[in-house]
């Protein structure tokens, strides 16, 4: 049986995109499902546009399950596809930096081929309504998931996990967009990566009430930027043990990550639905 955490950690996937300029590069996505009745759910993957612009070519790698329906650590399969761009649906509003990939032909496929793989998506009851909105505070902890610079658990198909704190408060749109700030160790390969607030054993909200027991999950939104200082690239000639590096060092991360508010993810629903 996994624990709310490591159930967590099974909700995001590593995508690595071939770009039409030759060059790689990496991002993340986390699952999702829209529930439009009781036996019809649309399965996704979610991530920025910008991951998956220009790229000719993506794979993302899927943890196999049990019989038991349980992951088997350890035990994935590479999924590559070509043409990867044209397989997302892009958010039509050029300050919402979100797309997301249709899985159900994918899954569908693997299941007849007699492979099935395990996720764990998250979805519509996640994304907080207004009235969760109002019992949060002006800072709340939160945790992001995802590969960061492409680093991941490559033997066991498994993610990074940084922890931050909201820089804005979650109730305004920061500088009049449907975006926040946090402030968290954000890097490239980290876009796309699911913003949370993950509360074990108990929580305060607002107004100071004290809530013990249980566990709290809500999807904030999806990391798409990180700012940085841009310096005068230098080489310089590093001494370590046995060796030289030249290396340049111009850009300076200054620890704060612009987030897509989970509420534009439901714009998506309309037009998946119409075409299920």
């Amino acid at each position: 049986m996994l624990s709310a955490a490591e159930k967590l950690m099974q909700t995001t996937v590593r995508l690595e995109c071939l770009l039409r300029n030759g060059k790689t590069s990496t991002g993340t996505g986390f699952f999702f499902s829209f529930k439009l009745d009781e036996k019809t759910r649309i399965p996704l993957i979610v991530t920025n546009k910008h991951v998956i612009n220009d790229s000719t070519r993506g794979t993302f790698v899927l943890t196999k399950r049990d019989d038991a329906g349980e992951p088997i650590v350890g035990s994935y399969e590479p999924v590559q596809l070509d043409h990867f761009e044209s397989h997302w649906l892009k958010h039509p509003d050029p300050n919402v930096d979100l797309a997301v990939f249709p899985m159900a032909h994918l899954l569908n496929g693997a299941e007849q081929a007699g492979k099935n793989f395990f996720f764990l998506p998250l979805d519509e009851s996640f994304i907080p309504s207004s009235e969760v909105l109002a019992g949060l505070g002006g800072i709340e902890d939160i945790t992001m998931i995802g590969y960061p610079n492409g680093i991941w658990d490559i033997r066991n198909n498994m993610p990074i996990v940084r922890r931050g704190i909201t820089a804005t408060n979650l109730k305004h749109d920061y500088n009049g967009l449907p975006i926040f700030v946090i402030d968290c160790a954000c890097f490239p390969g980290s876009s796309g990566s699911p913003v949370l607030i993950f509360n074990q054993g108990g929580y305060m909200d607002a107004n100071g009430n004290l809530t013990l027991g249980g566990t709290r999950v809500i999807l904030l939104g999806v990391l798409f930027a990180g700012p940085q200082h841009v310096a005068e690239g230098e080489i310089k000639t590093i001494d370590v043990p046995l060796q030289q590096l030249s290396i340049s060092m111009s850009k300076i991360p200054n620890n704060l990550g612009f987030v897509v508010k989970s509420q534009k993810l439901q714009d998506f629903r309309a037009q998946l639905a119409a075409g299920a």
